[in-house]
Order: C-alpha cells, then sequence, then structure tokens
C-alpha cells in the first residue's frame, strides 16, 4: 500500500487485480515498475478522490491458472480493472472473463495480434500489437535485396499471431517464403538440430526468428553449433527477442554474433535514464539475487498505471472506465503514450545490430516509411563479414553446381571447350554462352558456387540427337545445369525447365548469292570507295593550285584573261583535264614539270585499277544458282546441309526431306566447304540453320551467301534446368536485366569481333570489292610532299630575288607584304618563256613599229607562218582585211592599235581576216 496525502477528507479505494508469472524474473521487473508507477503518482499528487489498490495473483506460467486468477479477483476480491496476464495465450481467456463481467482487461506485454479487440470489447492492449513490427523487417528484407526467407516460430499462440500478417508483408515485397519453420516451445536439443538441418538442406540463407527469448537462445546455439552462424547466413530476430537483449549474458549475445533485430524505439531522455537509475536501486534492494535490466513491458507497465489512476479519479464503473482508456493521449516514460481504439499506437522501431559484446544502433523505421525507405548504417553479418549475405545458396554441402557444356569442334564462338594446360583432366570453358550464364549468375543475390563439366559425345548416338542427349543428362541428375548453345523445343521442355531465351529463335535457309552487277545503275562508282574518291578529287585540285604557284609568272597559259573568273577556270580544267592526259596549257617551269611527272604517275595507276576493277565487276558471273524454294529441293532430291547433333536434322525430316539428300556440317568451315563441292559432287545447295548460327556464318563468308525463305518459328537459346528447381526463374530475371543493359549484345560484339564486317548491298557508293585508300595512300603521300618541295622552292627563290624589298627600312612590314604580293603576281619579264623562237621574216611581210599607220602584208607569206611570236612588249592587236585590195594584189592591210616591236611577225588563217587577242 502506498500513503499520500489527501487535503479533501477520505480516500475512496480502487481495486485493481493483477495477474502475472510473480515466480518469473521478467515479472518481478515489470513489477518494480508497477511500484514505482504508484509511489510516484500519489506521492506528487496532492489531492485525490481514489487510489489504485493493487491485488496481484501468481498466473503459474499457465492459461487455466491465469484464467482462475482472474476469476478469483473478479468474484471474490471484486476488482473493477485487472492489469495482465502475462502471455498472449493467457491474455485471450482472461479477456472473455473480462467481457462477460464487464471488467476491463489491460495487458502491457500481450502482443499477439489473435486476440481480437473486436470480439473483446473489454480488453486494452498498452504494448504495441505485434503485427506493427511486420513491415519493419519486410523493409528489411527489400533494402538488402532478399527475394526469399524462412519464418522460424514456435508453437504457441505467440508465435503464430505474426505470420499471418508476416506472410502479407513479404507478398507485397515480392518475397518469396518456401517454407515455414514450427518449433514446440518445449523442443529439445535432437528436435532443434533436426530442423536446422531441414532448413540448411533447402538453400535458404535469410531466417526470420520469432520466439521468446528461453526458446530463441537455444536455437541460436545449436545453429552456431551447426556452423549456421557463418558467412553467407542473415538472422532477423522480431521484438520479442528484441526487446530482451540489454538482459542477455554474455554468453548469449556471443551466440547471435551478427544477428539483425528491432524493438520498439524509446527515445533516451533524461527522464528515462533517472528513471532506470532508481529502478536498479530498487531492484537491487528487493531482488539482490537477480541480474535483470530494465525493459520496454517494464516502461509500458509504468505507463499502464499512470493512465489508470488518471482515469479512476472520475470514473469508477467498467462501461464508463474502459470509455476513458480506450483512446487517451498523455507523454509517458514510453514517449507519446496514444491509445486508438484500446490499442497502443506504434511510434517507431529501432533496428540494431549484434556485434561484439554489444549491441550497434543502426537505424530507426517507422511507420510512414513504408518499406521502400530505409537507411541503415554498416552491419556486421555472421562470420563478422562485411559483404551482405547473397540470401540463398545451392544446397549442394561440400561439392559444387555440375554444369554441363557440350563439346564441340565449330562455332565456338558461342562454347570454346579447351583442356587446361595445367591439368589435362580438366577444361576451360568460355564463350558467348559463358559469358551470358556467368553474368546472370553473378547478379543474383545470393552465391552459387558452380563447375563446368564437358559432354562427350556417344557416338553411338542416332544422328541429331546430341543436344537432346545433352538435355537428358539434367533428367538424369548427371548435370545440375546445362549451359550453352541449347535451343528451347517443346519435346525438350517436357523432361527439364529451360530459362528465359537469351537469343534470337528461329530456323531459316541460306543458299549462295549471285549477283548481277552489270545491272546495277551505279556501278561506275563503285571500283573506288568514297574515300578515295574524295581523297583523288582533293588532289586533283590540290596539284592544280601548285602548278598555277609554279607557272604564273612565267608562262602566258595561266596569266590574266578577258575576264577575272577566266584562269580559275584555267585552274579547274587543268586539274582535271590531267585525268585523261588532255590538258591543252603546257607546263613551262622545271618544278611544275617535276610536279606534273609524279602527279600523271598516280593518275596512271589510279585510271588503270580503276579500269580493271570495273572490268572485273561488270564481267563476274557465279557457277552455283540460288534457290528460294524448299518444295523445289525436296522434288528434285537436292542435298542440303545441317549442323550436327542438333534438332533441325529432325525437322528437315518432317517437312520431307530423305535422309540420305540430309548432309551434316560442324562448323563454319565445313559449311563453305560443302556449298564449294557441287551437286555433282555430292555437295549441298542449301542449308537449313538457327538463326544465331546464321548471323555469325552470313558476318564470316561476306556477301558470298544469304538467308531465303520462312523463318520456322522456334524459341532461342536458353539454359537448362531441372524441374521446379528454384534456380531456373531467379537465372531467367538476371537474364532480362542483363538483355536490357545490353551486355549480351556487348557480348556478341565482343567474340564475333574477328569475323568480317559486310557492307549494305545497297549501298551504291560502297562494295565489298571496292579498291580502298588504303592501297594507295603512299602515292598520295609522295605527290603531297613532292608537291610542298616544289612550292618551298619556288618561294625561296622568290624571296631571295626580292631581298631587297624585305630589307629596305623604309617601308612598312604592312607595305612589304602588299609589295611582295604585288610583285607575286606580276609576271617575270627575266624569265617570261615563250613556245618558239620568232620565226624570220621578209621585209614585205614584216610590221613596222608604228601606231598609226598601215603597212602591207604579204597575206600568202603571213599565212604561212606557223605561230604568233610573243614579245615583253607585246599589246593589243587588230587586224582587219580589206578584200578589195586582196582581189586585186592578194595584199590586205593590218593596223597597228599599239606599239609593236619591230621584227615581229603575225600569223594569219586564209579564211579568217579578224584577229584579237592578248599577245
Amino acid at each position: 500500500m502506498v500513503t499520500g496525502q489527501n487535503t479533501t477528507g477520505e480516500v475512496e479505494e480502487f481495486k485493481v487485480g493483477v495477474v502475472i508469472d510473480a515466480n518469473t524474473s521478467v515479472a518481478k521487473v515489470w513489477l518494480t515498475c508497477i511500484d514505482m508507477a504508484l509511489s510516484d503518482i500519489y506521492a506528487y499528487r496532492k489531492t485525490y478522490k481514489r487510489r489504485l489498490v493493487l491485488h496481484v495473483m501468481d498466473s503459474k506460467s499457465d492459461v487455466l491458472d491465469a484464467s482462475s486468477a482472474a476469476l478469483n479477483l473478479i468474484q471474490n476480491v471484486k476488482v473493477q480493472a485487472i492489469i495482465g496476464p502475462t502471455t498472449s495465450a493467457q491474455a485471450i481467456n482472461v479477456a472473455h472473463l473480462g467481457k462477460r463481467y464487464q471488467v476491463p482487461i489491460i495487458s502491457f506485454s500481450a502482443t499477439s495480434p489473435s486476440i481480437s479487440l473486436a470480439q473483446n470489447p473489454y480488453f486494452i492492449r498498452t504494448s504495441l500489437n505485434g503485427s506493427s513490427q511486420v513491415n519493419a523487417i519486410a523493409a528489411i528484407v527489400k533494402k538488402f535485396g532478399w527475394r526469399e526467407v524462412v519464418p522460424l516460430y514456435e508453437d504457441t499462440e505467440y508465435g503464430h499471431g505474426v505470420i499471418p500478417y508476416l506472410m502479407d508483408a513479404f507478398q507485397n515485397t515480392n518475397t518469396r517464403v518456401p517454407y515455414r519453420s514450427v518449433f514446440p516451445s518445449a523442443a529439445t536439443d535432437d528436435q532443434i538440430t533436426q530442423e536446422l538441418n531441414k532448413l540448411d538442406n533447402m538453400g535458404t540463407r535469410v531466417l526470420i526468428l520469432h520466439m521468446l527469448s528461453p526458446l530463441g537462445l537455444r536455437v541460436f546455439t545449436q545453429a552456431k553449433v551447426l556452423g549456421m552462424m557463418n558467412k553467407g547466413y542473415a538472422w532477423i530476430i522480431t521484438s520479442g527477442l528484441g526487446t530482451d537483449l540489454n538482459s542477455f549474458e554474455p554468453s548469449d549475445i556471443d551466440t547471435m554474433q551478427g544477428v539483425l533485430g528491432i524493438r520498439p524505439y524509446i527515445s533516451q531522455h533524461k527522464e528515462v535514464a533517472a528513471f532506470e537509475g532508481r529502478w536498479k536501486i530498487k531492484f537491487r534492494k528487493e531482488y539482490p539475487d537477480i541480474e535483470r535490466k530494465l525493459d520496454i513491458f517494464g516502461i509500458w507497465s509504468y505507463d499502464t498505471i499512470r493512465a489508470l489512476a488518471s482515469v479512476v479519479e472520475n470514473f469508477q464503473t467498467g462501461p464508463e472506465l474502459l470509455q476513458e482508456l480506450s483512446n487517451m493521449k498523455f507523454e509517458g516514460l514510453s514517449g507519446v503514450f496514444h491509445l486508438v481504439n484500446r490499442q497502443l499506437q506504434s511510434d517507431a522501431f529501432q533496428i540494431l545490430n549484434i556485434c561484439g559484446s554489444g549491441i550497434r544502433d543502426i537505424g530507426i523505421w517507422r511507420p510512414s516509411d513504408g518499406t521502400n525507405k530505409l537507411n541503415l548504417r554498416p552491419v556486421i553479418w555472421p562470420g563478422d563479414a562485411t559483404e551482405k549475405p547473397k540470401g540463398w545458396e545451392i544446397p549442394l554441402k561440400d561439392r559444387k553446381l555440375r554444369i554441363g557444356v557440350p563439346l564441340k569442334n565449330g562455332f565456338n564462338e558461342f562454347v570454346k571447350t579447351t583442356k587446361n594446360s595445367c591439368n589435362g583432366t580438366r577444361y576451360d570453358v568460355a564463350g558467348y554462352c559463358i559469358d551470358v550464364f556467368t553474368t546472370a549468375l553473378e547478379k543474383l543475390p545470393y552465391c552459387v558456387p558452380h563447375e563446368f563439366i564437358p559432354y562427350e559425345k556417344n557416338e553411338s548416338g542416332k544422328a541429331g540427337s546430341y543436344y537432346d542427349d545433352l538435355v537428358h543428362q539434367v533428367q538424369l541428375q548427371n548435370f545440375d545445369v546445362v549451359v550453352g548453345d541449347v535451343t528451347i523445343t517443346a519435346t525438350r521442355s517436357q523432361h527439364v525447365d529451360f530459362t528465359l531465351p537469351y537469343t534470337e529463335g528461329g530456323v531459316s535457309m541460306i543458299v549462295l548469292v549471285k549477283k548481277d552487277l552489270s545491272q546495277d545503275t551505279w556501278i561506275f562508282l563503285k571500283p573506288l570507295e568514297w574515300k578515295l574518291w574524295v581523297t583523288t578529287g582533293a588532289f586533283f585540285l590540290l596539284v592544280g593550285v601548285v602548278i598555277w604557284i609554279l607557272e604564273h609568272r612565267v608562262n602566258r597559259e595561266f596569266r590574266g584573261g578577258p575576264h577575272s573568273m577566266y584562269q580559275w577556270g584555267t585552274l579547274l580544267s587543268f586539274s582535271f583535264s590531267m585525268l585523261v592526259f588532255a590538258h591543252k596549257e603546257r607546263v613551262l617551269s622545271n618544278l611544275g614539270r617535276f610536279v606534273m611527272g609524279i602527279w600523271l604517275f598516280v593518275v596512271l595507276i589510279l585510271t588503270q585499277s580503276y579500269t580493271a576493277n570495273l572490268a572485273s565487276m561488270l564481267t563476274i558471273q557465279r557457277s552455283d544458282p540460288t534457290y528460294n524454294d524448299v518444295n523445289q529441293l525436296i522434288r528434285y532430291g537436292y542435298n542440303v546441309g545441317y549442323q550436327e547433333g542438333t534438332f533441325v536434322f529432325g525437322m528437315l525430316k518432317r517437312m520431307g526431306f530423305d535422309e540420305s539428300n540430309l548432309k551434316s556440317y560442324k562448323s563454319p568451315g565445313e559449311f563453305d566447304e560443302a556449298f564449294s563441292k557441287g551437286r555433282s559432287e555430292g555437295g549441298i545447295v542449301a542449308a537449313f540453320e538457327e538463326l544465331p548460327y546464321i548471323e555469325l556464318i552470313l558476318a564470316e563468308y561476306c556477301g558470298k551467301y544469304m538467308m531465303v525463305g520462312d523463318i520456322y518459328p522456334y524459341d532461342g537459346f536458353g539454359f537448362v534446368f531441372p524441374k521446379g528447381s528454384p534456380l531456373c526463374p531467379d537465372i531467367s530475371r538476371t537474364i532480362l536485366s542483363t538483355r536490357e543493359e545490353g551486355r549480351t549484345e556487348r557480348f556478341k560484339k565482343g567474340w564475333f569481333k574477328n569475323q568480317k564486317s559486310c557492307a549494305d548491298n545497297n549501298d551504291p557508293y560502297g562494295s565489298s570489292n571496292s579498291l580502298t585508300l588504303g592501297s594507295f595512300w603512299i602515292l598520295f603521300l609522295i605527290t603531297g610532299i613532292c608537291s610542298a618541295l616544289a612550292v618551298i622552292a619556288f618561294l625561296t627563290i622568290f624571296f631571295y630575288e626580292n631581298k631587297q624589298i624585305l630589307r629596305d627600312p623604309s617601308i612598312t612590314t604592312r607595305n612589304k607584304i602588299l609589295n611582295l604580293l604585288r610583285k607575286f603576281c606580276e609576271h617575270d619579264e627575266n624569265r617570261l618563256i615563250t613556245y618558239f623562237e620568232p620565226p624570220a621574216c621578209s621585209d614585205q611581210n614584216k610590221i613596222v613599229d608604228n601606231r598609226v599607220h598601215a603597212t602591207e602584208i604579204n597575206i600568202d607569206a603571213v599565212d604561212s607562218l606557223p605561230r604568233i611570236h610573243a614579245s615583253p612588249m607585246a599589246g593589243n592587236v587588230s587586224a582587219r582585211s580589206d578584200n578589195s585590195n586582196a582581189e586585186m594584189g592578194g595584199y590586205t592591210t593590218l593596223v597597228a592599235d599599239h606599239n609593236i616591236a619591230s621584227g615581229n611577225c603575225i600569223p594569219a588563217d586564209s579564211n579568217t581576216r579578224t584577229y584579237v587577242g592578248k599577245l
């Protein structure tokens, strides 16, 4: 009894029953908290009308004893409320009594959600419902990407109550629960060991332990003995064990290294710390022989007494008391103590990691976070591992996953099997299929130890049966998996499971290509690739520019004209006329002749190569025909090919091909050889192959073969697993992820990178037979170097001859540059070159140096002159004929408009009597 001062008069007693397993150490912890709550309430409350008087009865850890104690309190003691009982199983029966006698039953320790508040209207739970923790557990599982978990729980009301809610939470996060492990509450060590061995053989490595402390600690002890607390395992304990962690012995903590746990979050404010200090003093004084620590249930029991004492001041009867308690809220020792519809609301859960000798706080989960938001600090897993467990392993014990792979001599880009140089009895495997499988295996959230075992062909087997025999080895349990270029078929899938295909599926026909290039409109462009066309054109322009630079000061053909664009036309026409050696302008300087000699040699080689390649393209013919009608092949009994050991053999027989006309090949080389033999020598005219192989063949024999006809629908390549294997759907999911990331395509390019790349047959500017720039680059390099040297020599001479301009100190740099450019554009009077020396002229056909008067010239004599003679003083000359004079004496009159050097002769055409030009 707790005494207190009451200034208003007599205090009315409010009788409260307490049903608890009084002889247990944890009950003593709670009773101490209840006693302290009464002391604190009435020590600090100055006035009160009613005072709680507690009547404690021992339930003796038994459901019937708990019900008997509650009934005794209600009928004999006349209590108006009952606090307790301890366990959920006891609470269910006592709650029925509360409903019958309209006495509120208030439990701070019965957490099982199987206690229905709707069916027990007088039951109030001042602890958290066990179902409030399931989303926190699901969030942890989702955080680490585990896809499969197994719950371990005790066969009690406490154990069974949470499981349905836990299953729903895992279902919402797509987490598979393949098995539920149930332990009797009084299980022996042998029973525990037997059940744990069963779990170990199942392969799941994420285990959710939902038990109370006595049984839970024994499970961890046996798990450590069996090696299930080592690296690769993940254990999560629910709040039942999580709330007791502070009370465990060091030896108990040692068996739980790396375990994750959750418990209701209690803020460590100063009131809690002060209360815990006072509680330790009181508990040690009353129970010096018991080592226990304060837990969350003790704090809830303290707040429960405070809530009840607050309500009884105004209400005494059961219904009124129940109504007031059902929805109350105050700031308690545990934080916000908020009841909604007779249920304490959860605030947050603390996530713990058992490591070393202590417990680490690694995060907080709140209901608002759901299962998608959870931030955790680094975790130390079982076995002192820092890398998270993958969550699932093939239950292989001491052996590895046996993976069968085909042993073949051809198409090794898919699977390549070679004997290990260090150990001749073992094999190394590689290839496109192997890369896809190992990548998918690495993306699994669990570890799968494995080894590759080549499958030797059974020589006694029938044609086309090799891959069927390989798949059958999985059914015979000789292999756990088959990895390779194995096609998914309906017949095979009746006996084994396949993953999703990782290649394109289907079968089609391949035949030789017959091309008629003479009908190609753009055939004239195909002898040279486009890079060579562009380079050649660029060098024509380059050489033209170089020749103009070298010639324009000494050659009249590269100077002036009727208008400013005349020389541009001369340059371009000269450049491209060199292609056919038809340029009319003569190159007169030695440097120009040097460059022209080099370039004409290159042009000669290019034109001859172009002509030869074009002729080859126009005259090429193929002797083997092309077929595109399967029925024609069957009707005329033509030989067709198939890859040895594949299901295509059976498909062709079903199509109607005679077995004697079916020829097998092992590799692309044998495939090409079979086509090359011709029909008369037993060769094939067509082959039927799966699309992945066709892609490889067409890449290797670029332009020689083509795929024709229909594509017969079949699935692509898949990996083979036994029926019902849990690994098969997981691998299928990772294959999808690998394909979406584009990694399978990169693997294909990596393994087929040595194959030839085919140009687009429809590209008019390119062909697989076109001459490339790489064949002529050295000629262009020589031309470029010679042109550069010629220009450098020309500029060196030019600057040397005009050094007085460069050295003149009275001229600015700008004017020096302008003078040099002006000089560069002028003709060189000293080096101006003529085509011919002037011919000897008679007195009668000599033009007199006169600006105004006319001179008579004998036309016949003028006509005999071969060419006009150029003079440094030449100017514009016009000559007109006088017909009357010509008729009388054969003479014509020429009029000189400008000063013409004496002694120069003018050629005349007998049919033309007018001459205009720049001399």
